[in-house]
């Protein structure tokens, strides 16, 4: 129990730190890009955003719902990503936490950070000050497009996430096989769970 304890706790101060940095990245971002351009190329942006939010939701959950026999099975015939498939499915609570927690929230916070700027550069373009009745009602359609268009967009995601989690995993997988492959950048860094896939699809 206490070496379990031990992991969470390293594990969370892990993904505190990787949100830390992330969110400085996106928030800096949007601070000092987002007032520079015009507000179409900022509603873009927010768009942007909130599709990441929705994409990494829809992985998180896919990740989670999967089930490992058809992973194992590809990985067995060595199907490119499968391998990958499969270390996804057996860290699928962090790769969900990360996902959801990390991205999806930093992508929410950021979105709604980058509308207020959009809200605002509208507003200058209409001579309407801050408090004016305009202001406040465009303020108040965009905000409740963005959230119905989050709502609705990660609602679909879901749907996609458990009824295609083996495809959705599989094609992760082989991104990650890219990654790790051809720019040579380590996500799962362990060689030995490597190993270990290989020798359990050999049983199988």
């Amino acid at each position: 129990m206490n070496d379990k304890i031990k992991r969470s706790i390293k594990f969370s101060l892990t993904i505190a730190v990787i949100t830390f940095v992330l969110a400085a990245i996106f928030s800096s971002f949007s601070s000092t890009i987002l007032p520079k351009v015009s507000w179409m190329i900022g509603m873009i942006l927010v768009l942007f955003f909130v599709l990441i939010g929705i994409f990494f939701d829809m992985l998180g959950i896919a990740a989670a719902a999967a089930d490992q026999r058809p992973l194992h099975a590809m990985a067995a015939e060595k199907v490119t990503g499968a391998r990958e498939a499969v270390l996804i499915y057996k860290n699928a609570d962090k790769f969900a936490s990360f996902c959801n927690d990390v991205i999806g929230d930093i992508s929410g916070i950021i979105s709604g950070s980058a509308l207020a700027v959009v809200i605002i550069e509208i507003g200058n373009l209409m001579n309407e000050s801050p408090e004016s009745p305009m202001q406040l009602a465009l303020s108040i359609v965009l905000t409740s497009l963005i959230a119905a268009l989050t709502v609705g967009g990660k609602a679909l995601g879901k749907y996609f996430a458990m009824n295609a989690s083996t495809n959705i995993l599989l094609m992760t997988g082989k991104a990650i096989y890219f990654i790790q492959e051809k720019m040579k950048i380590n996500i799962f860094s362990s060689k030995n769970n490597q190993d270990k896939i290989k020798k359990k699809g050999r049983k199988k």
